[in-house]
C-alpha cells in the first residue's frame, strides 16, 4: 500500500531527471555541430558559425551534468 502511494503521490513532483549524454549529442548534431575529435569519452564538437568548441565528456548512457546541459543550451542558441 505504501509503495502505491509513493508512485501515485511522489515526494518531489517538480524534480526533473537529468538528461543523458546521448540526448545532448543528438541535439548538437541536429543543430549542425560536427564531431571533430574524440579521445576516450571526451567528444569535441565545432560549428561553422560559432568561434568556440563544446566538449562533452562521459559515456552515452551517463547522466549529463548541469554545466554540460548549460553549455549545450548556449551552443544551440549561438548557432542559430
Amino acid at each position: 500500500m505504501l509503495t502505491f502511494l509513493l508512485f501515485k503521490f511522489p515526494l518531489f513532483p517538480s524534480v526533473e531527471l537529468p538528461r543523458k549524454i546521448r540526448q545532448l549529442v543528438r541535439d548538437l548534431e541536429k543543430a549542425g555541430w560536427v564531431l571533430t575529435h574524440q579521445k576516450g569519452s571526451h567528444r569535441k564538437f565545432e560549428h561553422a558559425k560559432v568561434r568556440y568548441a563544446i566538449t562533452i565528456s562521459g559515456n552515452l548512457g551517463d547522466d549529463a551534468h548541469h554545466y554540460q546541459e548549460r553549455d549545450v543550451k548556449k551552443g544551440l542558441r549561438d548557432a542559430q
